[in-house]
């Protein structure tokens, strides 16, 4: 890294996080917890750590504001400004962009990365508009020079959400979706005997010929009352008890779900739809040990044969327990217990009240996306900060790859 990048204060944007966080996420919490982080970071990509433990290749993130965060204001607030302007980027590590695509107006993009499809490196993402907190949309395969050979949603009647499309080795893939339910009781919540609410759905599709091969719905296998988050979305009438944010497949291939509304991630038999245990939330499977404490957590993955991954935001918002961090943890079925293997967290003590992932790198490393918390870090094994940029705002997710696209 060259000179010294300019960055911007936090005090500096303190007006433009009161309107993007709202009374609620900025009023007085428990001494114990801190507030969310400033959600308005850098003018542009600003690499303020480059240590030589840094992976070589390229960040590839989505700008703008992102359908997986709903935050009432900001997005009127920074309607103007290029940096809110939605578009899948790829930058160097030295902060220069290479490649961008930007959607046509009125569209949103989300979950920007590399995956690989019929054995070959593709991009892929997700594109729609954004309702409540969520998106409603398409999702995209290009090749590696950016080129749209495949578009898929989640059949059935189901759009795309904004939260995961993910690729399986087998061609398969994994999608979240949400529906609105009309005429239902959530007096069990504390909401209306005849309500709305919005149900979410895990659809594992067959890439070449679009045929649904399995679709698991949280309404019909999670507890109203199971819910941490109470309440509608803002600014609507409709509840979101649930809130799927990723699919991952566990070691025996059934599927890893996390629900950030009940701060809890779910292994689904695949077959029959039957969960298989539960982490964390109010019905936990397994005893939480010391340190073993996530709350409206995201991109929950297996990093071994017996060990879970997972993005602890640690706040809602409205609601915060503390620092956002990456945690490892290691699961014993036959005692029942989940024991904490790492705890990272960033220098700057970052809470993310929305969105955020964690990428395992091959030399050990982790990359970690903070979500509305914007920056992207890297850190090594020992958790040693050796790469770390702040963006204009937060972005859903974060990945490196060792290959930028190329010219057509």
């Amino acid at each position: 890294m060259t000179g010294k990048p300019h960055r911007i204060r936090r005090g500096a944007v303190l007006a433009a996080t009161s309107i993007a966080l709202g009374a609620a996420a900025l009023a007085p919490q428990a001494a114990a917890a801190p507030l969310p982080s400033n959600p308005v970071g850098a003018l542009n990509y600003t690499v303020d750590v480059n240590q030589p433990g840094a992976s070589p290749g390229y960040i590839y993130y989505t700008t703008g504001m992102s359908a997986a965060a709903l935050i009432p204001g900001l997005g009127e607030a920074l309607s103007g400004l290029p940096q809110a302007q939605q578009a899948n980027v790829v930058m160097d590590a030295s902060g220069h962009e290479v490649w961008r695509y930007t959607p046509p107006k009125g569209q949103g993009v989300s979950n920007f990365r590399t995956q690989t499809y019929q054995g070959k490196p593709v991009l892929t993402w997700w594109q729609g508009d954004t309702i409540g907190g969520h998106g409603s949309g398409t999702d995209y395969i290009a090749d590696e020079h950016g080129h749209i050979f495949e578009t898929l949603d989640a059949g059935n009647g189901l759009t795309s959400d904004a939260h995961e499309f993910r690729l399986t080795p087998d061609g398969r893939a994994l999608i979240t979706s949400y529906r609105e339910i009309d005429g239902v009781d959530l007096s069990s919540i504390g909401g209306p005997k005849n309500g709305k609410m919005y149900d979410t759905v895990a659809s594992v599709v067959d890439v070449a010929t679009k045929r649904v091969l399995f679709q698991w719905s949280a309404a019909q296998h999670v507890p109203l009352t199971d819910t941490t988050s109470a309440s509608s979305s803002p600014g609507s009438s409709v509840y979101d008890p649930y809130h799927m944010n990723s699919i991952a497949l566990d070691p025996q291939g059934n599927l890893l779900i996390s629900m950030r509304d009940t701060s809890t991630v779910y292994d689904v038999d695949r077959h029959t739809g039957a969960i298989n245990w539960q982490l964390g939330g109010k019905r936990s499977t397994f005893a939480l040990g010391p340190g073993v404490e996530f709350a409206f957590q995201h991109d929950a993955e297996f990093a071994g044969p017996d060990t879970v991954r997972l993005f602890n935001d640690n706040s809602s918002g409205e609601q915060t327990l503390g620092v956002s961090s990456v945690q490892w943890i290691h699961l014993d079925p036959a005692a029942h217990r989940a024991t904490l293997v790492r705890n990272q967290v960033h220098p700057d003590n970052l809470v993310a009240f929305a969105m955020g992932n964690a990428q395992a790198l091959p030399n050990g490393n982790t990359l970690v996306g903070w979500g509305m918390a914007p920056h992207i870090s890297e850190f090594s094994p020992s958790g040693a900060l050796v790469y770390d940029v702040a963006l204009p705002l937060g972005t859903y997710r974060a990945y490196l790859e060792n290959w930028a696209p190329s010219p057509a």
